[in-house]
């Protein structure tokens, strides 16, 4: 039993900054990104035993990590739903205040945090596997390949989810801006 905690303590330390980067992409909050991140170990540490070796251990770890942050969201927006319901019709507490990515940071301009938190928004309103792929890629810094194992698709899949992603970005932009955005 010792060997497999040490064992799993080293799975954790060699994984743990690139899990907490990803669910912290998806989440845009330091505080759960976190406890998401811990959920992936505590899932790892269950069910390792799965591991089938199919794909690399640190893809099936990453693949864990999305799908635990997606899980989230979809809680977050399923509560969201039920409390603007439950305010419409007078039952509960009352107002539902929107949950989201921090307004300030310290240390960069309030500007540059606006434009970013319009992207933020405009990332999370593409469709599901869009903004995996786009945020894997672009923003973590996964290659398409790396990419296309995490969500168990194809390269061409994650090529063409990117470029509609990207599309679908310039857009909405483009519209946020008012034609400003190349």
């Amino acid at each position: 039993m010792h060997a497999e905690t040490a064992d799993f303590r080293s799975i954790v330390e060699a994984h743990q900054d690139r899990v907490l980067n990803i669910c912290y992409k998806f989440l845009h909050n330091r505080e759960d990104a976190e406890d998401t991140a811990q959920e992936v170990f505590m899932e790892v540490f269950r069910s390792h035993a799965q591991f089938r070796g199919e794909a690399e251990l640190s893809t099936w770890i990453h693949r864990i990590a999305v799908t635990k942050s997606l899980d989230l969201i979809r809680k977050r927006k399923r509560k969201k739903r039920l409390g603007s319901v439950k305010s419409i019709i007078s039952i509960g507490e009352g107002r539902v205040e929107p949950t989201g990515p921090p307004t300030y940071r310290p240390d960069t301009a309030v500007e540059d945090e606006e434009y970013r938190q319009i992207l933020y928004r405009a990332i999370d309103r593409l469709p599901e596997t869009q903004k995996i792929a786009l945020t894997l890629s672009r923003i973590e810094g996964f290659s398409y390949k790396e990419t296309a194992a995490i969500m168990e698709t194809s390269l061409g899949s994650v090529e063409s989810l990117v470029f509609r992603a990207k599309k679908n970005l310039r857009t909405s932009l483009s519209r946020t801006f008012s034609g400003r955005i190349d």
